[in-house]
Order: C-alpha cells, then structure tokens, then sequence
C-alpha cells in the first residue's frame, strides 16, 4: 500500500490563510530536497489527498509541510483542524522538478516563489548542497499579507553574503511592495543585491508559486534565452507545475 499513516507532531498558523505542520517521518522513506508529497486525509473511509511540496531538509527527522487554507477546500479546510496526535496519511513516492538535479549548477541560483510556492525552496535553503552547487542563492517570496511571510525569521536569521532573502509584500505596507517576477524580470533585483545581472549562461531559476506567475515568468525567460529543464535536457531554470493542486 503506497499510504502510510503518520501521526501530526506539531501546528504552526502564520496567517488566517496559511498554516505549517510536522508529521512522523516513516522508516526509510527518502526524498530529494525540494520534492513534493501526496497526503490525505480519511473521512467516511474516503481518502482525500493533495500534493504538498516538503519543507525538511532531506536529512531531518521529521517531515513539515506549508499550507494554504481555503474555506471549502475539500482538504485544506479539513487538514486546518489537525492536531497533535491526528493521523495523516502520506504517500510513499516523493517526486518534483524543484531538485538540485533539476538545474544545471551555476553561478547563483533564484528561487522566485509566491505564498505556499515557498515550502520546496525551505527545504532547499536548509540543504548544505545547495549551496555546494552554486556560489550565491537567492530566495524571493511574494505575498499578500505580511503574516503570510512564513519562515521569515529563519530565513532572515541565515542571511548572509551566500544566502540572499527578498521579502516582498503586495497588499499592505512594506519595504518591497513589488511581485518577485517584476523584480527579477525588471532587473532591479540583481542591482538590488549587487550582483552580476542575470545572464542565462551563469545563472540558473526556480520558480513556484501562483500558476498565473508560472506562467509569465516562463513565457518571459523562454523569450530572453533561458531553456527550461525538460523530458528533454536539464536547462537552466525549473517550474513546478504540480504546485497547482496545494490549492484545495
């Protein structure tokens, strides 16, 4: 059987929209970093599962996992009332394309990520290798709302001359009130940071998030160059198109 039941260890909420939560990691069950997970829940003997992207690092005891709360979501407006102790049932067959086999190594990495799109790039940036493959990663979150900003003070608290974090805040009051896409895309990120403008020869994107922002963010680096990791070829950026199915 491809689901196992795991026991809900802890719940964090960040915002009215947004909550993390930790399971009971099985036996030898593997992941790459970045990879994504489905689970589920049983109701009426009915498994209800969506996909989530791993927030752990590939070496942490337990599994976490970043998620969206929508009201009549058939999961997420029931995984919001878990508890410690509460069973969730997980798959047994990590995949994604956010992995660090999913680029070529390079220069500096960037992880434009939008709301939940965050999760695979926390567990990235908690990977050691990582940061073996490229000289500088950038990460950029885009949200809403400030509490929408999960992990912020970890991610804050790693910052530093190899690791760069770009908070951005859309519909309240902040430092950076532009979408990640429009600042990577503008050029003003690279200047921001005072890095080497973005070249497609060097340096390497990943992209998760809002399938609207996928989607321009694709079109734009596929016009200026950049060749997208495929069945194909391991280009020199990635998308995770299964992201999609975090919203339910």
């Amino acid at each position: 059987m491809p689901y196992s039941e795991q026991a809900v260890l802890s719940v964090r909420p960040w915002s009215d929209k947004t909550f993390s939560f930790t399971l009971s990691r099985p036996e030898g069950f593997a992941f790459a970093s970045g990879e994504f997970v489905t689970l589920g829940l049983k109701r009426e003997g009915k498994l209800i599962a969506r996909a989530y992207s791993i927030v752990s690092a590939a070496n942490e005891p337990e599994l976490e996992f970043l998620s969206i709360h929508v009201p009549d979501g058939p999961l997420t407006s029931q995984l919001v009332h878990v508890r410690p102790g509460d069973s969730v049932w997980l798959n047994s067959k990590p995949t994604g394309s956010l992995t660090l086999e999913h680029v070529q190594p390079g220069r500096v990495l960037y992880m434009i990520a939008t709301g939940t799109g965050l999760a695979p790039f926390m567990s990235l940036v908690r990977d050691p290798a990582t940061f073996a493959r490229f000289e500088t990663v950038v990460l950029v979150h885009s949200v809403r709302t400030v509490a929408e900003l999960a992990y912020r003070e970890e991610l804050e608290s790693r910052a530093g001359s190899r690791f760069r974090y770009v908070p951005t805040v859309t519909r309240e009051p902040f430092d950076t009130p532009e979408r990640g896409s429009e600042l990577f895309l503008s050029g003003a990120l690279a200047e921001r940071l005072q890095v080497p403008a973005t070249d497609p020869g060097h340096d390497r994107v990943m992209i998760c998030g809002n399938p609207d922002m996928t989607r321009e963010m694709t079109e734009a680096l596929k016009s200026r160059g950049w060749t997208l990791t495929n069945h194909r070829g391991i280009g020199n950026f990635t998308t995770e198109l299964a992201f999609v199915t975090h919203h339910a």
